[in-house]
């Protein structure tokens, strides 16, 4: 039977129905953006490449155009989280992407500092089309190529422009409330051009000064420190190899979160603490425990996903933690911890948009004292997880708790 002679049978039967339906609404498009056909004309390969894949793949066309639809036009969905206007088409956010690509983010005093990307797709990424858009694999493939662009540049001399004392400068007055007594904290020449970093990339995986952050108790292995700068989002008990994670409740899945590894049998029915780390932070990562590395390994996942169940977050990715663990891209770092009574333990990484580069900075079978580094997040919002055996027996330290700001290398638990 052909398509018309079904359809025709089809509307046949469903008459009735038909008859009943609302009329049609009538929408006034005079108000939307105005998309010129030739916007691309002048557009990096990289960004040509992605209009080629949204406008050669129906599947991914069609979610590229329903995910701005999905946005409600009413405030606050009319402005973007920084108060610009909302983007409504595809072309119109390759376009910024086209601009973002060659430049480095300025200082601004909102939650979405450095994440001019965040900032564009933060309400589609609480639409239906949006989820799937920024799930389906050859969108995560495209928007790792972009960001190897955006990378390259931002590990430029050229970068540097944004690190000045200007008014949305990295070392303005806004800014350095935001990170106070910046060069008695960190490694820099403040007397220097752009206080001696080499790019901006260099200025975001800055190092603290020597004793800084103390290691706490660094002989006493009884006591595991934070591993990273950051603040406690979640600390839950008896975890489940695999859970609902998409869920309200985003419970952990640890098969997912480990990528299936055969080591996550291990930590079935344990603890897992997790905390984010903000634009401003230090973004290095610092080994809890002294021990042994048994296993390094990354795993590539999504960018822009976000939990179906939390729809539109104005905080970015903030409530969908706990689903990231399972989707975004990551590091995962198995020590085997020189107190017995810790055994095997996990340190996972979680980039959360933008570049969300995770690098790795230790091998299988090296040997790592506790506070020793282990690895950095490159530019992006970040998350981390401290996973545990069930046989361990770990106590948080009461003031480590949901919302708290830990300091590297601070005591935030103890085993017994």
């Amino acid at each position: 039977m052909s398509n018309s002679v079904s359809f025709a049978l089809w509307t046949h039967q469903h008459q009735k129905e038909l008859n009943t339906c609302p009329p049609p609404t009538i929408v006034d498009v005079s108000s939307f953006p105005t998309i010129s056909t030739d916007v691309s004309d002048s557009f990096h390969p990289v960004i040509k490449e992605f209009q080629s894949l949204i406008e050669q793949d129906p599947v991914i066309y069609t979610a590229f155009h329903q995910m701005f639809d999905q946005v409600p036009r009413e405030p606050p969905y009319d402005k973007d989280p920084r108060g610009e206007a909302q983007v409504r088409h595809y072309k119109e956010m390759l376009r910024r992407f086209n601009q973002i690509i060659v430049s480095a983010p300025t200082f601004e005093p909102n939650d979405f500092v450095g994440f001019p990307i965040n900032a564009i797709l933060n309400w589609p990424m609480g639409t239906p089309a949006g989820f799937l858009a920024f799930t389906n694999p050859k969108v995560i493939a495209q928007f790792k190529k972009m960001f190897d662009v955006w990378s390259t540049f931002l590990r430029s001399p050229e970068s540097r422009y944004v690190l000045t004392d200007a008014v949305d400068g990295w070392f303005g007055p806004a800014a350095r409330e935001a990170i106070s007594n910046f060069s008695d904290t960190f490694i820099c020449d403040e007397g220097a051009p752009y206080h001696a970093f080499h790019s901006w990339e260099d200025f975001f995986t800055r190092r603290f000064k020597p004793g800084i952050r103390p290691i706490h108790s660094p002989d006493d292995d009884a006591v595991i420190t934070c591993a990273c700068e950051s603040t406690v989002y979640h600390i839950t008990h008896g975890v489940q190899s695999r859970d609902s994670f998409w869920l309200k409740g985003q419970p952990y899945s640890l098969d997912h979160m480990l990528n299936h590894d055969s080591l996550a049998r291990h930590f079935v029915g344990g603890t897992i603490s997790q905390a984010y780390l903000s634009s401003t932070d230090y973004h290095r990562w610092h080994s809890p425990v002294a021990g042994t590395i048994v296993k390094a390994v990354q795993v590539p996942g999504a960018y822009y996903a976000a939990s179906p169940a939390m729809g539109f977050d104005p905080s970015s990715q903030c409530l969908s933690q706990g689903f990231l663990t399972a989707m975004a891209t990551r590091a995962l770092i198995f020590i085997e911890a020189r107190n017995p009574k810790i055994g095997l333990m996990c340190f996972m990484a979680v980039g959360m948009a933008e570049v969300s580069t995770c690098e790795i900075g230790v091998k299988e079978g090296q040997r790592v004292g506790k506070g020793e580094e282990i690895g950095m997040f490159h530019y992006g919002g970040s998350t981390h997880c401290l996973i545990f055996r069930p046989t361990s027996n770990i106590t948080f330290m009461p003031e480590y708790s949901v919302g708290a700001v830990a300091q590297l290398n601070t005591c935030i638990a103890t085993v017994s």
